[in-house]
Parts: structure tokens; C-alpha cells; sequence
């Protein structure tokens, strides 16, 4: 194999693993507001009078959630 087959195919094989990497990242912060908004919906239902707590709360913990994810989606751009 010629040295620019051998790059070309280091690349496709990069590009895709970007790809993959990023699904994976994509888990941890998709189970994270799934947890942040189900105990939230529990603790609503327990105390419906700190609503106003509770949701900004939540809100803040889904925002921090979702920087993660932008993160993981920029780091495999970064290192590529």
C-alpha cells in the first residue's frame, strides 16, 4: 500500500471514530437530565410549595448537563 492510501484510510478511520466517540459522550449527559428531571418531578410532588426552587434548580442542572454534551461534540472536532 502506497503511503497516501495509508493516510487516507488513517483519516476515514479518525473521522468515524469522532463520530462514535461523540454517541458515547452523548450517554452520560442524556442519563443525567433524565435523573435531574425525575427527581425533580418527585420532589414537586412532595413539597408542591418550593416549586419555585425546584425549578431553577433543575433548569441549572440541565444546563450544566448539556455543556457537557456541547463539549464532548467539540473535542472531537478539536482533536481531529
Amino acid at each position: 500500500m502506497s503511503v497516501l492510501q495509508t493516510l487516507a484510510a488513517e483519516n476515514t478511520i479518525s473521522g468515524n471514530m469522532n463520530a462514535v466517540g461523540y454517541g458515547l459522550a452523548a450517554i452520560g449527559p442524556g442519563v443525567g437530565v433524565g435523573i435531574i428531571f425525575g427527581n425533580g418531578t418527585q420532589a414537586l410532588a412532595r413539597q408542591p410549595e418550593a416549586a419555585g426552587l425546584i425549578r431553577t434548580n433543575q433548569i441549572m442542572g440541565f444546563a450544566f448537563c448539556e455543556a457537557l454534551a456541547l463539549i464532548g461534540i467539540v473535542m472531537g472536532f478539536v482533536f481531529q
